[in-house]
């Protein structure tokens, strides 16, 4: 479990030819947080997505038109050309290499779903934003994300005889990636709960190095972001808005309560029953 939210986190596909389906309804987690002047939604998405399901639209769609700027984890160059020649430390080779490969698998597993990073909400929203000339920049750089990427430990290998009792890696990945993005799709955060907390226990430093630290300095810029007037549209990994160190609660330690603009359909249902 050490590089399945990681893969998927990351995982990016070629785009496939499938079979045209009727795209389901959608309603994945979003929170606002705001005071007078300023209102941040922030968004979870999931980067690589199957194309099968009706996401971008209702409050979601409502909040990124009120938005006068998109935000992103990132802004990844669009084709290779912008990556060539970029240098790699030498002492990031090594460290680097098992990452690389379990993402490839990821990209693998992705594919053999459906799933492509074309699809997956980051590109969406980034494709509208810029087609309706909304400001778009990113919370980190891509040079801090291949450095960080440069130090991530490398993952523990597991036993011969634990792995013959399991089903194949790509079975493995390609299941928790489509569980976690159905999950998603029903604005389900108890499945990225689970997830984070193996990753956790697998591997502190990843664990650390990708989530605390980030959703630290995420939180901060939020906050930061606070004290400017208008309306910002932050989207960021679901598993970021999920477990005891997400930037929600990251916010809430610093005074800042979020609320949930669509709570899942469970608690919608419940709380239409109630008298």
């Amino acid at each position: 479990m050490v590089n399945l939210l990681v893969a998927a986190a990351l995982a990016a596909a070629s785009p496939v030819a499938m079979p045209a389906a009727p795209a389901a309804s959608a309603d994945p987690a979003m929170f606002v947080v705001g005071d007078a002047d300023t209102t941040v939604y922030i968004f979870g998405t999931f980067h690589a997505l199957d194309g099968q399901s009706r996401w971008f639209d209702n409050k979601v769609r409502d909040a990124f038109e009120k938005s006068d700027e998109l935000v992103l984890e990132t802004l990844v160059p669009e084709g290779p050309a912008p990556l060539a020649g970029r240098p790699i430390p030498a002492s990031a080779v090594a460290p680097s290499a098992s990452f690389l490969a379990s993402t490839k698998m990821a990209i693998s597993a992705g594919r053999s779903q459906g799933m492509q990073v074309d699809n997956g909400a980051d590109m969406v929203l980034r494709r509208v934003a810029e087609s309706e000339g909304k400001q778009v920049s990113g919370l980190e750089t891509l040079d801090a994300q291949m450095n960080m990427f440069a130090r991530m430990p490398a993952p523990a290998q597991p036993s011969a005889a634990s792995a013959s009792a399991k089903a194949s890696p790509m079975q493995d990945l390609s299941k928790a990636m489509t569980d976690m993005q159905a999950a998603w799709k029903r604005g389900d955060q108890s499945v990225f709960v689970t997830v984070l907390s193996q990753l956790e226990q697998a591997s502190p430093k990843t664990y650390q190095m990708l989530f605390t630290e980030r959703n630290e300095r995420w939180a901060d810029w939020i906050a930061a972001r606070l004290q400017a007037p208008g309306t910002v549209f932050v989207a960021v990994g679901a598993g970021h808005l999920a477990g005891k160190d997400s930037v929600l609660v990251r916010l809430a330690q610093r005074g800042i309560q979020s609320r949930r603009v669509n709570p899942p359909a469970a608690v919608a249902v419940a709380a239409a029953a109630q008298p």
